[in-house]
């Protein structure tokens, strides 16, 4: 199933019918065609559904018609039985395996190495701007390094979660403690780009949580 007619070739209308989604709601099928072209994997009976926003592909069928589906950790497999030959690769996004019907006219390795091989090198190179990587390939500044036009087609998980922040804590209006001594507050810092007084670049700073007396230690 799709929502996007422009994936569909020779598009046959149908008068009603409705598909009923997880969640109960229904979507109206408008039509059903084949995605492919001829000599290459064609996908037959898709349906075109109105506002469905995924695409959608029945295991069960695909292997009713004599293919193969493997899953792995990061990518599932769509082969032939009998040749062990690789039709279509899927990447895992998420929980989600995704394929690119856009390239199912392509050779097989296109498929799998073009989008896997960027978000390699950008885990390679310390999760480095796409950008940078660009300027990198084109001038060859790493060794094995292959040209390829690096883009930014979703987000890196370890990126995004390295530039969250954590959400503040509210200011409190009592002092918590009773006595002096009762709780502390140190912070170790150094090595200084500038020497003190007395020649030292290192410093342990002590504050009293009740008196708010602060006590600095240099060496």
């Amino acid at each position: 199933m799709t929502g996007d007619a422009s994936l569909l070739t020779g598009l046959t209308l149908k008068q009603g019918g409705y598909v009923t989604y997880g969640d109960n709601n229904k979507g109206k099928i408008i039509g059903s065609s084949d995605i492919g072209v001829k000599g290459n994997l064609i996908i037959h009976n898709v349906l075109l559904v109105e506002g469905l926003k995924h695409n959608l592909l029945s295991i069960s069928q695909l292997c009713d018609k004599g293919l193969e589906v493997t899953f792995q950790a990061e990518i599932c497999l769509i082969s032939s039985k009998d040749s062990r030959e690789a039709h279509l690769v899927g990447k895992r996004v998420n929980n989600v395996y995704m394929l690119d019907l856009h390239c199912i006219n392509s050779e097989i390795n296109c498929l799998v190495a073009k989008c896997d091989d960027i978000w390699l090198w950008h885990r390679h190179i310390a999760h480095i701007h796409m950008q940078h990587l660009n300027r990198i390939t084109y001038k060859e500044l790493v060794i094995g390094l292959p040209k390829l036009k690096f883009e930014k087609d979703k987000v890196c998980e370890a990126c995004q979660k390295g530039k969250q922040t954590k959400t503040s804590f509210k200011q409190k209006q009592f002092v918590s403690t009773t006595r002096p001594l009762e709780m502390l507050h140190m912070d170790l810092f150094g090595p200084s780009r500038t020497m003190s007084i007395g020649g030292n670049y290192y410093g342990l700073v002590i504050m009293d949580n009740f008196s708010r007396h602060t006590w600095t230690l240099f060496w």
